[in-house]
């Protein structure tokens, strides 16, 4: 027995099982110092570890089910991460994290991730051993320094042209590898290159993703995807008796409604005859027909509306041999008239030919035994925008290739910006680490622990890649770091697909310097943020 002290509370369950109760556990509000800092780092790693295992070429995908019952099948981390509704608020700082890895670089979503977890893991040891945090964070900013400056030492400079793709392609089908769509890796880093070369500005090294649109259809094969040299959308002509091509078309872009105009204000009109009926009817049709003969005064021989149009007005533009697509959505009209060349018009007054723009084919192609059918428009005026036709299976398979897409479209855009490059299978990491923990000798203070612990978390990266691959981490990490450290080569990483050689190059796994780069740099700011965390006070507490 414990004197001085109250027992605690037990009681048993419906088993007989003791457990105890703690009564001031529900009030408890606020927590400080140490205790709050474990426990932000706990969150963290607990985010971490549900993406560790999606890491490289081998790593696993995650289902994910909405509260709707929706399933996503994915290894992307920042979709898992956004998938996942954290309460947590440290929790929620990892998905921020994830978040700007893909809103900057598009790619290393994961690894920032699982590098920023197993900053934390360590920074955990460094506390119990009574390191203050903030020189904790001083170590790591000055790791992560030396890190970024070691990795541009290590890179090399891929030489490629628009008429020398085949660089390019490699390294995008290193950002593919990991994806659902590796099958057909070759065929999708062709696409996602040919693509972003396409809208590229070379001279200003400058990508407009926003060019590109990505557009999924069910049915068929992945190897049925396909790159359009212009525009793709999700609608058909307004009338099945419309020709389903039109050569040499002269489109115009209408913003304003088939329909009479509306007052603004509220009225009636009481129809007492058929006579009245008539004249209104007749009334309401002359408005058609100067609509109508406006749009054919302008020479145009196709008309994109934003807005929809009744039976009077589709019959009407069947009858004047005026092919018409309605309910075309607000990006797509943007995307046709960059292609074409046209103007947006928004009423009917301002129609004229100027502003029509101008492609060389226009046609309705339908898939398989379904009715659905799309519009293609192809050798626009200015072929600056694209459309990445994706199809598959299903609608989870499309969305994971879309996803896998805009990775592979980010890793090109990156390379036209910056076209060096370091090697990947964890290479990169570890070369950091031994060049961390040689500086970390150099320094006297307490920082030399921390930047040594930051050497340890960089080693995070390829260890998880061992484990995922099926390899005894511990063994082939020791054994690559010597390998890099004896023979002074810094491309040699985790064979993760059994290939036989270390040497990343000749595996061709590359991965984008500023990827790198940028994945360092959000982890160890995301983990000084943490560290300096020591009370957390919650609404009504005080």
């Amino acid at each position: 027995m414990m004197s001085g002290n109250a027992p605690l509370p037990i009681t048993f369950d419906e088993y007989g099982r003791p457990f105890i109760i703690l009564r001031e556990q529900a009030e408890k509000g606020r927590i400080r110092g140490l205790e709050a800092q474990k426990r932000h780092i706990l969150s963290a790693k607990a985010v971490a570890n549900v993406l560790k295992t999606s890491l490289g070429p081998r790593g696993m995908d995650k289902c994910m089910i909405g509260g709707d019952g929706e399933v996503t099948l994915t290894n992307d981390g920042a979709t898992i991460l956004q998938e996942m509704h954290v309460e947590d608020q440290i929790a929620k700082l990892m998905v921020e994290l994830s978040k700007s890895q893909d809103q900057e670089i598009g790619d290393g979503t994961t690894g920032v991730t699982v590098l920023a977890g197993a900053l934390l893991e360590q920074a955990e040891q460094l506390l119990d051993r009574g390191i203050h945090p903030l020189r904790i964070a001083k170590g790591y900013e000055m790791a992560a320094e030396i890190a970024i400056k070691h990795l541009q030492t290590v890179a090399d400079k891929i030489e490629w042209s628009p008429d020398n793709l085949a660089p390019l392609k490699e390294i995008v089908a290193t950002s593919l590898g990991s994806k659902i769509v590796n099958r057909v890796t070759e065929q999708m880093a062709d696409i996602a290159v040919r693509a972003v070369i396409s809208v590229a500005d070379l001279e200003r090294k400058d990508v407009n993703l926003d060019l590109i649109k990505v557009v999924g259809k069910v049915g068929g094969k992945l190897e049925d995807t396909c790159l359009v040299n212009g525009i793709v959308i999700d609608k058909d002509f307004s009338h099945p008796q419309m020709p389903s091509q039109v050569q040499d078309a002269k489109l115009l872009i209408l913003t304003a409604p088939f329909e009479p105009p509306k007052p603004k204000t509220g009225h009636k009109v009481n129809i007492h005859t058929v006579e009245d009926y008539n004249k209104l009817a007749k009334h309401e049709q002359g408005y058609f027909t100067k609509q109508i003969e406006a749009v054919k005064a302008s020479g145009a021989n196709l008309v994109m509306c934003q807005w929809g149009f009744d039976d009077e007005a589709n019959h009407l533009l069947m009858s004047n041999n005026l092919p018409a697509v309605r309910w075309v959505g607000g990006v797509e009209i943007e995307l046709i008239a960059i292609a074409t060349g046209a103007r947006i018009v928004p009423r009917f007054e301002d129609i004229s030919a100027e502003k029509l723009g101008r492609a060389g084919l226009v046609k309705e192609i339908g898939f398989g035994t379904t009715k659905d059918k799309m519009i293609v428009i192809q050798d626009c005026a200015n072929s600056k925008a694209v459309t990445i036709l994706i199809r598959g299976g299903n609608k989870m398979i499309i969305a994971e290739t879309e996803r896998a897409l805009h990775d592979a479209l980010c890793v090109a855009r990156n390379l036209v910006r910056d076209n060096r490059v370091v090697y990947g299978g964890g290479s990169a990491e570890m070369s950091c680490s031994l060049a961390v923990s040689q500086a970390a000798d150099q320094i006297g203070t307490v920082e030399q622990y921390a930047m040594r612990a930051f050497a340890d978390a960089l080693d995070a990266i390829p260890m998880a890649l061992s484990e995922n691959s099926g390899l005894p981490a511990i063994e082939t990490v020791s054994k690559v770091k010597s390998l890099q450290q004896t023979e002074k080569n810094s491309r040699l990483g985790i064979d993760c697909l059994a290939k036989g050689t270390y040497d990343m190059r000749a595996q061709g796994v590359y991965e984008s310097l500023i990827s790198k780069q940028q994945q360092i740099s959000l982890a160890s700011q995301v983990v000084k943020m943490v560290l300096k965390i020591d009370d957390v006070i919650k609404q009504g507490s005080m």
